[in-house]
């Protein structure tokens, strides 16, 4: 059952993507409420598969790489949810979409098989830790969407062609307060992630912090979305050089999740088999 609603999602997810990205350039509403349908289709599945993994594993279920992808994937899905409530950018989702099917593909490249069980995956600490984190790398990874699109429609203004992109993509104002609310949704976020890790880290451990390969790029990148949001609030950046030092940041991000949580040797290590290694 389990593997079935992963399989849907993954098809639910493929399908809302296609429409999506038919959507930006047919430009009928329809195939982007469609598009949202499947999504949400595929969200609620994936949703439930996590709770029969939960059910029949006795803990989070976030303990391999093939999980983190999944519910990577799944946080920014649901981030995308609570932004398109508040912001109303149907475009965003053809942005979106893609990001999360190819985390979901991958995903799928491994055994839908948990490691074997630790007593330290019982502690409250393991979801507070994981939820937060994969949340906030969720808004981030909207946010960092955003700045593309904020990046194409500024160099389509720029080149005063007004074509394919400047028709489809919100104005320039709209796209910065849009990664500036992701900033301070985002943020906060991973702070907690950060704080509550340590605190799991302690109890199964014995120790805050252990500089780990994962835990001192999560740091790193900690400091750049905080001295982006110092930036924000102090300096005045916005625009362009908002949208692109959001970029950098969510590539680092992006290392630290796909490499220092894999390559790196470390407690934080992810078991990847050997023959996708």
């Amino acid at each position: 059952m389990n593997e079935f609603l992963f399989w849907v999602c993954l098809c639910a997810y493929l399908v809302g993507t296609i429409l999506y990205v038919l959507y930006i350039f047919i430009q009928r509403k329809k195939l982007s409420l469609m598009g949202l349908v499947f999504l949400a289709f595929g969200f609620s599945c994936q949703s439930v598969y996590f709770i029969l993994e939960y059910l029949e594993a006795g803990h989070f279920p976030i303990v391999n790489f093939q999980q983190s992808l999944s519910f990577f994937a799944w946080a920014i899905v649901g981030c995308y949810f609570l932004l398109q409530s508040k912001y109303n950018l149907r475009v965003l989702g053809s942005f979106v979409a893609p990001l999360a099917v190819v985390l979901m593909i991958s995903s799928s490249l491994f055994p839908l098989s948990a490691l074997p069980y630790k007593p330290t995956y019982r502690s409250v600490w393991l979801p507070a830790h994981v939820i937060t984190v994969f949340l906030g790398n969720g808004i981030f990874a909207v946010a960092f969407v955003v700045s593309v699109m904020y990046l194409l429609q500024e160099n389509t203004i720029k080149k005063k062609t007004l074509g394919f992109f400047f028709r489809r993509l919100p104005p320039l104002d709209r796209l910065d307060a849009l990664n500036y609310g992701c900033l301070v949704i985002g943020f906060p976020l991973l702070s907690l992630g950060m704080i509550t890790g340590s605190i799991y880290a302690q109890i199964g451990l014995g120790s805050y912090w252990r500089w780990d390969p994962m835990e001192v790029w999560s740091l790193i990148t900690w400091f750049m979305y905080a001295a982006l949001l110092h930036q924000r609030l102090t300096v005045g950046w916005q625009g362009r050089r908002a949208a692109i030092m959001s970029i950098v940041a969510f590539l680092v991000l992006l290392f630290t999740f796909l490499v220092a949580g894999t390559w790196m040797k470390g407690y934080h290590t992810y078991a990847i088999p050997e023959g996708l290694r």
